[in-house]
């Protein structure tokens, strides 16, 4: 019997971790995580840990912080999600997605133990589990000195909060998840505060004052350090530039002025100065002093990318790529898109989960966009493009709102309706309403045959 390729192993490992309970499925608990690791004798604890929650911003913050500590000549694992193209490029090991060959021994690595661990409870380990588990073992056999991981969702009782972070990052939080998570702005801080752990720091985001109060009465409760946004650092100036923005940043003991960061939106110099600032306060418990070269700085943030948040896949016209998938994100991205562009017309693809708050994420859209066109992503719980245009009708009127059942017809209807005045130089589409639109539309654009055909799971942050 012919043995499988390397490539068919990879299809058949990955298969078989997305055939467990899906991110969207959330069971409270970490106990589940605690046994395997446990079983595989503490692999978090091998590393130091920076630990990145909030409702948006964390992945492209989680990735500048990344990109400071490697500058810094220690040796960064990054785990976060969701993937846009490749469930690789979740485990990152400096800068890099491991390799498919990785990936398989890595999961065939713990497999014995996940038998175990499953054995031992009444509910099997998620696929979020799974993955957390294989981050941290990866990490711990690089080995690297660094972890910095994103929080799936929550904090308190996400898998991931089994480590004990020097730094917590909590990016702006906001109404999201409320199917899993508290429904006000307060009892969502309280869980996102449930990963700062006693004598670490926690850098804060700028965020609603009922939201900071929250916080800071938590993190004084266990004895925590708080730096905040907009009073120990922040973002000191910035200026519309092409490719991205100039941005001067005041850190917690040092400014960093002219720093090109290729990247669009204001709340994107946001989390740059949040990133700089858990780099600071992560080098000051090194003893390294918390001052950061100015540049070093520069060039980490000037090579950061972002895949799938506010990304050019295409010229000519100008396609954009975004993951906004809840209304403060969108609004955001609105607010960007309006700053950092001038089209002469610009046409929406939007796909949106069923579970999401849709008039809220269609909102901000209506003053930025000539026309929409709703579709269907590829996840299961991608909202019926039908629905979604009952619900756009209403906001945009009838005639500015088209359905296409498919992403790919709609981003080719999408482009035709942008230029359709005529001005072909200044015509834009912007495809945006999930992590998973955003995703399909970069493996629709740019993406490798192996890419496109990679499988995913609903996320709970898409």
């Amino acid at each position: 019997m012919t043995e499988p390729s390397a490539q068919e192993r990879y299809a058949e490992v990955t298969a078989e971790i997305m055939s467990r309970a899906p991110e969207s499925e959330i069971d409270p608990t970490l106990e589940r995580v605690r046994t395997l690791l446990d079983l595989l004798g503490e692999p978090q604890r091998s590393f130091r840990v920076i630990h990145v929650t909030g409702t948006n911003g964390k992945t492209s913050t989680a990735r500048m912080i990344d990109a400071l500590v490697r500058a810094r000549g220690l040796r960064v694992g990054r785990y976060t999600s969701p993937h846009l193209r490749t469930i690789r490029e979740r485990i990152v090991v400096d800068g890099e997605p491991i390799s498919e060959e990785a990936f398989v021994q890595a999961y065939e690595e713990i497999r014995p133990f996940v038998e175990m661990a499953d054995s031992m409870s009444e509910t099997r380990l998620s696929f979020f589990e799974i993955l957390t588990v294989m981050s941290y073992a990866v990490f711990a056999d690089a080995p690297v000195e660094v972890a910095v991981v994103e929080v799936g969702m929550g904090g308190r009782w996400d898998a991931t909060n089994v480590v004990e972070a020097d730094v917590a990052v909590l990016t702006p939080i906001a109404v999201d998840h409320t199917e899993y998570l508290p429904d006000t702005p307060e009892g969502i801080a309280e869980e996102k505060a449930g990963i700062i752990k006693p004598g670490s720091i926690a850098v804060v985001a700028q965020q609603p004052l009922p939201i900071a109060e929250v916080l800071m009465e938590q993190a004084a409760e266990i004895g925590a350090t708080v730096t905040r946004e907009g009073l120990e650092f922040g973002v000191a100036s910035r200026e519309v530039a092409v490719g991205g923005q100039q941005v001067a940043l005041r850190g917690i003991t040092a400014s960093y002025d002219q720093v090109f960061l290729p990247l669009f939106g204001e709340y994107q110099a946001s989390n740059a100065a949040v990133a700089v600032a858990a780099v600071e306060a992560f080098s000051a418990g090194s003893g390294d002093g918390p001052a950061l070269d100015p540049e070093v700085v520069g060039e980490a943030l000037t090579g950061t990318e972002a895949p799938g948040r506010l990304e050019v896949v295409r010229t000519s016209p100008t396609i954009l790529a975004d993951a906004a998938h809840n209304p403060a994100g969108m609004i955001a991205t609105a607010e960007a898109v309006e700053e950092a562009f001038s089209f002469s017309r610009l046409v929406g693809v939007v796909a949106i989960m069923a579970d999401k708050d849709v008039e809220g994420i269609l909102v901000p859209l209506e003053p930025v966009l000539d026309e929409l066109v709703v579709t269907r992503n590829s996840s299961p719980r991608s909202l019926d493009p039908e629905r979604l245009a009952l619900v756009a009708e209403e906001l945009f009127g009838e005639d500015r709102v088209h359905i296409a059942p498919r992403l790919d017809d709609a981003i080719d209807l999408a482009v035709g309706r942008a230029e359709d005045d005529g001005e072909f130089g200044g015509a834009g589409v912007l495809i945006t309403g999930s992590v998973v639109t955003s995703g399909d539309a970069v493996h629709l654009l740019r993406g490798s045959a192996e890419e496109r055909a990679s499988n995913r799971r609903g996320d709970p942050d898409s």
